[in-house]
């Protein structure tokens, strides 16, 4: 995300000037205590009046709590960028934020809210999202990335779904694997941009071997993946899903290479892009072993995109717009590489959890101590960036 041209005058706190302020904050204090919460009920340590069970409200909080406040963050601060509009602040940002808290909040006293109340409460922030960048994206006739709304929608109609699901069924039969479906697709759009782009502007003044161009194989990977994350959805213990998991995991491990990310190893902040971004082809070819190996466990795939994608990725934007759009350097300090470092881990920890039966409780334990350590680094590091004005360094 190239810095957004301009903002009105907002006399209210800084934390509300841009968008990616108050929801990568809540993002990162989500993901930093949802997680131990999830672990202490599902140990029975305590009870809440919810609705679901502790596994059901776990993954709902981290696809659409944890991960709504990121992607909200990112559109909110892009878009504007995208289309030459004035970026949402002041009130309407206020109101979006309450829109996230109230659903944050209603989650786990929806046993005493009804199955209505709670679906509309957890529904109003999604819907008020789409409707604003839908109304910026279509205001600046930038058709181009129509395809986001097509992704937001896809992430309305799977929260939806999985109120439905579980108010019918009892479970979340597809709805579940829609939401990560989406993400996935969010996170290979995203990132295929943003990785390629950064890591050339850094690379280029250096000459040598720069990222490819968007091209065709690019557009295999994406379309092989979306092929691939339907079929998945829909029959996920299926051979024929295997077989198109494992070519869109190919396809995407092509894809990464053309980036030239080991030109960036010296580079935190352009190499954790790289690393998150492995995690989608990791995951495809998981969904692969799934189903032709029984040494792989069913969860494998979902962890190592749920975890390592959506963990890794989202800190490394988090990090590096909060500097940009602040006016600091794009430079990660110790307490910021040991947050990637410990979200890296947090992901092969979690996989390893998946695969290795004898040791799936101490290496989920582990990962869940990683994962909460390296949003805390981010809450250190970067809660000072996000609820203080801007810093302009001297021409």
């Amino acid at each position: 995300m190239s810095p957004v041209p301009r903002y009105k005058p907002f006399a209210g706190p800084a934390v509300f000037t841009q968008g990616f302020r108050p929801f990568f904050l809540l993002a990162g204090v989500h993901a930093a205590v949802a997680v131990p919460v999830w672990l202490a009920l599902r140990a029975g340590a305590f009870d809440l009046p919810t609705l679901w069970s502790p596994q059901h409200l776990h993954a709902h909080e981290m696809l659409f709590g944890y991960l709504g406040a990121v992607v909200a963050g990112f559109l909110l601060t892009a878009v504007p960028n995208w289309t030459g509009r004035l970026p949402l602040q002041g009130p309407p940002l206020i109101g979006l934020v309450a829109l996230w808290v109230l659903a944050r909040t209603a989650a786990p006293f929806s046993g005493l809210l009804g199955p209505v109340a709670w679906a509309a409460a957890d529904l109003a922030f999604p819907l008020a999202l789409l409707a604003a960048i839908a109304r910026e994206i279509v205001a600046g006739k930038n058709w181009r990335n129509l395809k986001v709304l097509v992704l937001l929608t896809l992430l309305l109609a799977a929260n939806l779904g999985y109120h439905l699901e579980i108010a019918f069924h009892g479970h979340p039969l597809y709805a579940e694997r829609a939401a990560m479906a989406a993400m996935v697709m969010l996170v290979g759009l995203i990132g295929g941009r943003i990785v390629p782009s950064f890591t050339l502007n850094r690379l280029r003044p250096r000459g040598g071997r720069l990222p490819a161009s968007f091209g065709t194989p690019d557009k295999a990977a994406m379309i092989a993946g979306g092929v691939a994350l339907v079929a998945w959805t829909l029959r996920p213990d299926s051979r024929i899903t295997a077989a198109l998991a494992a070519l869109a995991g190919v396809l995407h491990v092509i894809r990464w290479a053309r980036w030239a990310g080991d030109r960036t190893v010296r580079e935190p902040i352009l190499l954790v892009l790289h690393l998150a971004y492995l995690f989608i082809p990791i995951g495809f070819l998981l969904v692969a072993a799934e189903v032709l190996t029984a040494s792989v466990g069913p969860v494998a795939a979902v962890h190592a995109w749920g975890v390592g994608a959506f963990g890794l990725m989202p800190l490394a934007v988090m990090t590096r717009a909060s500097l940009g759009h602040t006016g600091h350097a794009l430079s990660a300090g110790v307490v910021t590489v040991a947050g990637y470092a410990a979200m890296f881990a947090a992901g092969l920890l979690r996989i390893g959890a998946a695969t290795s039966a004898p040791w799936a409780e101490p290496l989920l334990l582990a990962s869940a101590a990683a994962w909460c350590a390296a949003f805390a680094a981010f809450l250190i590091g970067f809660g000072p960036i996000l609820t203080r004005p801007a810093f302009r360094r001297p021409a």
